[in-house]
Protein backbone atom coordinates (compact mmCIF):
# COMPACT_ATOMS: atom_id res chain seq x y z
CA UNK A 1 0.00 0.00 0.00
CA UNK A 2 1.56 3.63 -0.77
CA UNK A 3 2.40 4.78 2.53
CA UNK A 4 3.86 8.37 3.72
CA UNK A 5 5.88 9.41 6.88
CA UNK A 6 4.56 12.75 7.63
CA UNK A 7 7.18 14.30 9.86
CA UNK A 8 9.22 17.72 10.32
CA UNK A 9 12.58 18.56 11.81
CA UNK A 10 10.41 21.65 14.17
CA UNK A 11 9.15 18.13 16.53
CA UNK A 12 12.70 17.91 17.47
CA UNK A 13 13.08 21.35 18.68
CA UNK A 14 9.98 20.87 21.24
CA UNK A 15 12.27 20.01 24.46
CA UNK A 16 10.66 20.23 27.60
CA UNK A 17 13.94 19.42 29.80
CA UNK A 18 16.86 17.04 31.14
CA UNK A 19 15.29 13.63 32.12
CA UNK A 20 11.79 14.43 30.82
CA UNK A 21 10.55 11.27 29.38
CA UNK A 22 8.69 13.24 26.42
CA UNK A 23 12.28 13.79 24.49
CA UNK A 24 13.22 14.91 21.38
CA UNK A 25 15.17 11.21 21.29
CA UNK A 26 12.15 9.93 20.90
CA UNK A 27 11.45 10.97 17.36
CA UNK A 28 14.64 10.57 16.17
CA UNK A 29 14.63 6.60 17.36
CA UNK A 30 11.24 6.62 15.19
CA UNK A 31 12.97 8.06 11.76
CA UNK A 32 16.20 6.43 12.40
CA UNK A 33 14.05 2.56 12.46
CA UNK A 34 11.99 3.99 9.50
CA UNK A 35 15.24 5.24 7.56
CA UNK A 36 16.18 1.85 5.46
CA UNK A 37 12.36 1.95 4.26
CA UNK A 38 13.15 3.04 0.89
CA UNK A 39 9.61 2.98 -0.32
CA UNK A 40 8.25 4.81 2.42
CA UNK A 41 6.96 8.47 1.31
CA UNK A 42 8.34 11.41 3.17
CA UNK A 43 5.98 14.32 3.22
CA UNK A 44 6.83 17.74 5.58
CA UNK A 45 4.21 18.88 8.04
CA UNK A 46 3.08 21.85 7.32
CA UNK A 47 1.59 24.51 10.15
CA UNK A 48 -1.91 24.14 11.75
CA UNK A 49 -4.42 27.40 10.36
CA UNK A 50 -5.88 29.23 13.22
CA UNK A 51 -9.49 27.16 11.29
CA UNK A 52 -8.40 23.68 11.86
CA UNK A 53 -6.66 24.51 15.43
CA UNK A 54 -10.39 26.23 16.28
CA UNK A 55 -12.83 23.02 15.34
CA UNK A 56 -11.22 21.77 18.53
CA UNK A 57 -9.88 24.27 20.71
CA UNK A 58 -11.26 27.46 21.67
CA UNK A 59 -9.64 30.79 20.48
CA UNK A 60 -8.69 32.10 23.49
CA UNK A 61 -6.66 28.64 24.96
CA UNK A 62 -5.11 28.33 21.24
CA UNK A 63 -3.80 32.39 21.33
CA UNK A 64 -2.40 31.73 24.83
CA UNK A 65 -0.75 28.49 23.82
CA UNK A 66 0.90 30.29 21.13
CA UNK A 67 1.44 33.15 23.08
CA UNK A 68 3.73 30.68 25.48
CA UNK A 69 7.40 31.64 23.96
CA UNK A 70 10.42 30.84 26.37
CA UNK A 71 13.50 32.57 25.49
CA UNK A 72 16.15 29.69 24.42
CA UNK A 73 17.28 27.76 27.02
CA UNK A 74 14.18 28.34 29.44
CA UNK A 75 11.06 26.48 29.93
CA UNK A 76 7.29 27.26 30.60
CA UNK A 77 5.62 24.78 32.95
CA UNK A 78 1.52 24.67 32.25
CA UNK A 79 1.34 21.71 34.69
CA UNK A 80 3.34 18.91 36.46
CA UNK A 81 4.06 17.22 33.30
CA UNK A 82 3.11 19.71 30.77
CA UNK A 83 6.10 21.98 29.68
CA UNK A 84 6.68 24.47 26.91
CA UNK A 85 10.42 25.40 25.07
CA UNK A 86 11.16 28.09 22.57
CA UNK A 87 10.16 25.39 19.71
CA UNK A 88 7.58 24.18 21.15
CA UNK A 89 4.73 26.36 20.12
CA UNK A 90 6.10 25.62 16.13
CA UNK A 91 6.26 21.77 17.17
CA UNK A 92 2.44 22.16 17.98
CA UNK A 93 1.81 23.44 14.87
CA UNK A 94 3.40 20.93 13.15
CA UNK A 95 2.14 18.15 15.16
CA UNK A 96 -1.36 18.98 14.63
CA UNK A 97 -0.46 20.18 10.69
CA UNK A 98 0.74 16.70 9.98
CA UNK A 99 -1.95 15.03 10.97
CA UNK A 100 -4.09 16.76 9.20
CA UNK A 101 -1.59 15.78 5.73
CA UNK A 102 -1.67 12.78 6.73
CA UNK A 103 -5.84 12.67 6.32
CA UNK A 104 -4.86 14.91 3.11
CA UNK A 105 -2.28 12.32 1.75
CA UNK A 106 -4.80 9.31 2.17
CA UNK A 107 -7.91 11.20 0.69
CA UNK A 108 -5.53 12.25 -2.74
CA UNK A 109 -5.71 8.00 -4.04
CA UNK A 110 -6.70 4.96 -3.25
CA UNK A 111 -4.82 2.08 -1.26
CA UNK A 112 -3.03 4.66 0.85
CA UNK A 113 -2.06 4.81 4.66
CA UNK A 114 -0.24 7.52 6.64
CA UNK A 115 2.26 7.63 9.45
CA UNK A 116 2.39 10.94 11.20
CA UNK A 117 5.86 10.74 13.21
CA UNK A 118 5.35 14.12 15.04
CA UNK A 119 5.51 15.31 18.77
CA UNK A 120 4.13 16.87 21.13
CA UNK A 121 1.48 14.18 21.55
CA UNK A 122 -1.69 15.06 21.54
CA UNK A 123 -4.66 12.38 22.92
CA UNK A 124 -4.46 13.87 26.56
CA UNK A 125 -5.62 17.34 25.19
CA UNK A 126 -8.59 18.39 26.15
CA UNK A 127 -10.57 21.60 24.16
CA UNK A 128 -9.40 23.85 26.86
CA UNK A 129 -6.61 22.07 28.88
CA UNK A 130 -2.63 21.57 27.76
CA UNK A 131 -2.48 18.12 29.88
CA UNK A 132 0.00 15.08 30.09
CA UNK A 133 2.60 16.18 27.74
CA UNK A 134 -0.21 17.30 25.10
CA UNK A 135 -0.75 21.02 24.14
CA UNK A 136 -3.11 20.42 20.35
CA UNK A 137 -5.16 17.34 20.26
CA UNK A 138 -3.59 16.02 17.14
CA UNK A 139 -6.36 13.52 16.86
CA UNK A 140 -8.98 15.07 16.86
CA UNK A 141 -7.71 17.90 14.66
CA UNK A 142 -7.50 15.82 11.59
CA UNK A 143 -11.20 14.10 12.60
CA UNK A 144 -12.27 17.16 12.38
CA UNK A 145 -10.81 18.76 9.38
CA UNK A 146 -11.62 14.97 7.87
CA UNK A 147 -14.84 16.10 8.12
CA UNK A 148 -14.96 19.88 7.08
CA UNK A 149 -12.40 19.48 4.00
CA UNK A 150 -13.44 16.23 2.46
CA UNK A 151 -17.09 16.03 3.74
CA UNK A 152 -16.46 12.31 5.75
CA UNK A 153 -19.49 11.32 8.27
CA UNK A 154 -18.48 8.86 10.36
CA UNK A 155 -14.60 8.82 11.90
CA UNK A 156 -13.44 6.60 13.87
CA UNK A 157 -10.12 7.06 16.31
CA UNK A 158 -8.77 4.16 17.90
CA UNK A 159 -5.71 4.25 20.21
CA UNK A 160 -3.58 1.49 21.58
CA UNK A 161 -1.59 4.02 23.74
CA UNK A 162 -0.93 2.46 27.64
CA UNK A 163 -2.82 5.70 28.96
CA UNK A 164 -5.84 6.66 28.18
CA UNK A 165 -6.82 9.50 25.71
CA UNK A 166 -8.81 11.26 28.23
CA UNK A 167 -8.75 14.17 26.00
CA UNK A 168 -10.01 12.70 22.57
CA UNK A 169 -12.46 11.09 24.37
CA UNK A 170 -14.31 14.08 25.95
CA UNK A 171 -13.90 15.66 22.77
CA UNK A 172 -16.13 12.40 21.07
CA UNK A 173 -18.44 12.05 24.08
CA UNK A 174 -21.53 13.94 22.49
CA UNK A 175 -21.10 13.30 18.61
CA UNK A 176 -22.41 9.76 17.94
CA UNK A 177 -20.83 9.96 14.06
CA UNK A 178 -17.59 9.92 16.04
CA UNK A 179 -16.06 6.68 17.39
CA UNK A 180 -13.43 6.77 20.05
CA UNK A 181 -12.13 3.42 21.47
CA UNK A 182 -8.91 2.68 23.82
CA UNK A 183 -7.14 -0.37 25.20
CA UNK A 184 -4.81 1.16 28.49
CA UNK A 185 -3.60 -0.50 31.63
CA UNK A 186 -6.36 0.72 33.67
CA UNK A 187 -5.33 2.37 37.55
CA UNK A 188 -2.40 4.44 36.16
CA UNK A 189 -2.71 8.60 34.90
CA UNK A 190 -4.76 9.98 33.59
CA UNK A 191 -7.65 7.97 35.32
CA UNK A 192 -9.76 7.57 32.99
CA UNK A 193 -11.17 5.26 30.57
CA UNK A 194 -13.42 3.27 33.04
CA UNK A 195 -15.61 0.52 30.87
CA UNK A 196 -19.03 2.19 31.80
CA UNK A 197 -17.71 5.67 30.12
CA UNK A 198 -19.46 4.77 26.93
CA UNK A 199 -20.28 8.05 25.30
CA UNK A 200 -23.36 9.89 23.73
CA UNK A 201 -24.92 6.67 22.24
CA UNK A 202 -22.04 3.63 22.89
CA UNK A 203 -19.60 5.70 20.63
CA UNK A 204 -17.36 5.16 23.08
CA UNK A 205 -15.22 1.99 23.98
CA UNK A 206 -13.16 1.36 26.84
CA UNK A 207 -11.20 -1.51 27.44
CA UNK A 208 -9.00 -1.27 30.68
CA UNK A 209 -6.07 -3.48 30.81
CA UNK A 210 -4.74 -5.21 34.40
CA UNK A 211 -1.27 -4.40 35.07
CA UNK A 212 1.30 -7.48 33.88
CA UNK A 213 -1.87 -8.39 30.87
CA UNK A 214 0.57 -9.38 27.82
CA UNK A 215 -0.03 -9.54 24.21
CA UNK A 216 -2.11 -12.41 24.33
CA UNK A 217 -4.22 -10.59 26.57
CA UNK A 218 -3.91 -7.63 24.31
CA UNK A 219 -5.54 -9.06 21.40
CA UNK A 220 -8.05 -10.76 23.20
CA UNK A 221 -9.36 -7.36 24.60
CA UNK A 222 -9.02 -5.86 20.63
CA UNK A 223 -11.07 -8.96 19.12
CA UNK A 224 -13.25 -9.64 21.40
CA UNK A 225 -14.20 -6.10 22.60
CA UNK A 226 -13.04 -3.22 20.06
CA UNK A 227 -12.59 -4.21 16.80
CA UNK A 228 -16.61 -5.64 16.65
CA UNK A 229 -17.61 -2.48 17.82
CA UNK A 230 -15.61 -0.53 15.38
CA UNK A 231 -16.69 -2.99 12.18
CA UNK A 232 -19.95 -2.07 13.67
CA UNK A 233 -19.74 1.31 13.34
CA UNK A 234 -18.44 1.52 9.94
CA UNK A 235 -16.03 4.17 9.60
CA UNK A 236 -15.21 6.14 7.22
CA UNK A 237 -12.13 7.15 8.05
CA UNK A 238 -9.47 5.47 10.87
CA UNK A 239 -7.02 7.81 12.30
CA UNK A 240 -4.84 5.82 15.10
CA UNK A 241 -3.46 7.41 18.03
CA UNK A 242 -0.46 5.03 18.02
CA UNK A 243 1.39 4.80 21.53
CA UNK A 244 3.65 2.15 21.59
CA UNK A 245 4.81 2.47 25.70
CA UNK A 246 2.40 -0.57 26.43
CA UNK A 247 5.66 -2.46 25.45
CA UNK A 248 7.08 -4.54 28.25
CA UNK A 249 10.31 -2.80 27.79
CA UNK A 250 8.92 0.40 28.29
CA UNK A 251 9.26 2.01 31.62
CA UNK A 252 6.33 4.37 32.21
CA UNK A 253 3.77 1.49 32.62
CA UNK A 254 3.85 -2.49 33.08
CA UNK A 255 2.05 -3.95 30.17
CA UNK A 256 3.45 -6.49 28.38
CA UNK A 257 3.05 -6.07 24.74
CA UNK A 258 5.75 -7.09 21.66
CA UNK A 259 6.27 -5.32 18.47
CA UNK A 260 4.63 -8.39 16.86
CA UNK A 261 1.24 -7.40 18.93
CA UNK A 262 1.20 -4.25 17.30
CA UNK A 263 2.04 -5.48 14.14
CA UNK A 264 -1.02 -7.92 14.65
CA UNK A 265 -3.19 -5.05 15.43
CA UNK A 266 -2.05 -3.08 12.49
CA UNK A 267 -2.97 -5.19 10.28
CA UNK A 268 -6.84 -5.81 12.15
CA UNK A 269 -7.48 -2.04 11.82
CA UNK A 270 -6.06 -2.19 8.18
CA UNK A 271 -9.15 -4.41 7.19
CA UNK A 272 -11.57 -2.66 9.34
CA UNK A 273 -10.46 0.54 6.68
CA UNK A 274 -8.47 -0.73 3.70
CA UNK A 275 -6.84 2.68 2.42
CA UNK A 276 -8.36 5.05 4.97
CA UNK A 277 -6.15 4.88 7.73
CA UNK A 278 -3.86 7.43 9.15
CA UNK A 279 -1.92 6.54 12.21
CA UNK A 280 -0.10 9.58 14.11
CA UNK A 281 2.15 8.98 17.18
CA UNK A 282 1.52 9.44 20.78
CA UNK A 283 3.70 8.13 23.70
CA UNK A 284 6.40 5.13 23.75
CA UNK A 285 9.53 5.80 26.26
CA UNK A 286 12.24 3.11 25.68
CA UNK A 287 14.11 4.04 22.36
CA UNK A 288 14.74 0.79 21.24
CA UNK A 289 11.40 -0.28 21.71
CA UNK A 290 9.92 2.52 20.25
CA UNK A 291 12.12 2.55 17.38
CA UNK A 292 11.21 -1.16 16.59
CA UNK A 293 7.40 -1.00 17.63
CA UNK A 294 7.09 2.36 14.54
CA UNK A 295 9.04 -0.16 12.35
CA UNK A 296 6.93 -3.28 13.10
CA UNK A 297 3.81 -0.93 12.55
CA UNK A 298 4.84 0.90 9.62
CA UNK A 299 6.02 -2.26 7.70
CA UNK A 300 2.19 -3.88 7.87
CA UNK A 301 0.66 -0.75 6.33
CA UNK A 302 3.19 -0.30 3.60
CA UNK A 303 3.07 -4.05 3.08
CA UNK A 304 -0.86 -4.04 3.32
CA UNK A 305 -2.35 -6.00 0.33
CA UNK A 306 -6.29 -7.01 1.81
CA UNK A 307 -7.59 -9.15 4.23
CA UNK A 308 -6.31 -12.47 4.05
CA UNK A 309 -6.34 -15.82 6.16
CA UNK A 310 -7.42 -14.77 9.91
CA UNK A 311 -4.83 -15.75 12.75
CA UNK A 312 -7.06 -17.85 14.76
CA UNK A 313 -6.07 -16.83 18.47
CA UNK A 314 -8.08 -18.49 21.34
Amino acid sequence: MRTALVTHDACLAHDPGPGHPECPARLRAVLAALDDLPDLERLAAPLADAAALGRVHGADYIAAILRVRPAAGQLAQLDGDTLMSAGSAEAALRAAGGAIAGVDFIMGGPDRAAFVAVRPPGHHAEAALPFGFCLFNNVAVAALHARDKWGLRRIAVVDFDVHHGNGTQAMFWDDADLFYASSHQGGIFPGSGLTEEQGVAGNVVNVPLPAGTDGVGFRRAWEREILPALRAFAPELLIVSAGFDAHLADPLASLRVSEADFAWLTKALCDVAPGRLVSVLEGGYDLAALGASAKAHVEVLMGYEGKGKEEVLF
